[in-house]
């Protein structure tokens, strides 16, 4: 029988979360399943996988075939390289030990990245709350000092409103000198 190492996918729509299964390769995708390896869920960030590594790695050593995503997922976790390790040992490449600490070097190596990765993402998340509080504040600021401008009591300046007397006068001045060319201007045309 030719076993796959595969995914089911569960969750509703637009929300996915997948098991991870040991099945016949001609059963359904969301089928019948020979054992379930662990979990993947990749709506976190970074993605959750919880994974039984002894289990995974007897599989693939009995000769499953993994999927393309599934084989992603058991190199992620380090199935793949301790499987590789493993034949060195049988060809006598290096002995047990030396397989064991290249292992724990890669694990430690591949845990301090994911950690890296957490602690960048809280950061960005950290600084993307303060740079929305600022403008915020920013924003609220302006908000206050426009309000404020608007309710502010108008002052008035002191008005060079005419009074009307003013304006007459005013006017009666223009009109005098404007009277008095024309009348020398009939004067000089009639003499």
């Amino acid at each position: 029988m030719a076993t796959k190492i595969r995914l089911q996918r569960h969750g509703k729509k637009g929300k996915p979360f997948y098991h991870v299964v040991v099945a016949d390769s001609r059963a359904p995708r969301d089928g019948k399943f020979i054992e379930r390896l662990g979990s993947y869920n990749p709506n976190t960030n970074p993605a959750t996988i919880v994974l039984n590594f002894d289990s995974a790695l007897d599989w693939l050593n009995k000769g499953a075939q993994p999927t393309d995503t599934a084989r992603a997922i058991l190199s992620y976790k380090g199935v793949l390289y301790k499987k590789h390790l493993q034949g060195g040992v049988k060809k006598g490449a290096f002995d047990e030990a030396k397989a064991e600490e290249l292992f724990a070097k890669w694990s430690e190596s591949k845990e301090t990245q994911i950690e890296g990765k957490k602690s960048g993402l809280a950061n960005a998340k950290d600084e993307a709350k303060k740079a929305a509080f600022a403008a915020e504040v920013k924003k609220k600021e302006e908000r206050a000092a426009a309000i404020a401008a608007k309710n502010a009591p108008v002052e008035e300046a002191p008005a060079e409103e005419e009074t009307t007397e003013e304006v007459v006068a005013e006017a009666a001045a223009e009109e005098a000198p404007a009277a008095e060319s024309a009348e020398n201007a009939e004067e000089t045309t009639e003499g």
